[in-house]
């Protein structure tokens, strides 16, 4: 079994950067295909960056230039570097297994999230 231990939001101003973390105890991250996600109020979950087994990334939105996942397979753990942060950027992030694309269903069960708060 999977834990998925989200950490790293806070509040930001807009333009500022955060890094999310998202180590993980039971699998390997390397084996599988890794994604962030995040869910605004009033709104559905939405995959904001994807990366694959074999190290390809991807971002649906318009997220190309200022976000960027990774992986460092030796620390078990996806990061998710988030820069010039924008207010529309406000919303719970979480990471999961099993997909690198929108359109994919996620293997793990949800962890918690963390909290991204950009505002002035």
């Amino acid at each position: 079994q999977v834990q998925l231990a989200e950490s790293g939001g806070g509040l930001v101003q807009p333009g500022g950067s955060l890094r999310l973390s998202c180590p993980a105890s039971g699998r390997l991250l390397r084996a599988y295909d890794m994604a962030w996600y995040r869910q605004a109020p009033g709104k559905e979950r939405e995959l904001v960056a994807g990366i694959t087994t074999v190290g390809r990334t991807n971002y649906p939105g318009s997220l190309k230039d200022r976000f960027t996942i990774s992986r460092d397979s030796a620390k078990n753990t996806v990061y998710l570097q988030m820069n010039n942060l924008k207010p529309e950027d406000t919303a719970v992030y979480f990471c999961n297994y099993g997909c690198a694309i929108s359109k994919c269903r996620p293997i793990s069960p949800w962890g918690q999230g963390t909290q991204v708060t950009v505002s002035s």
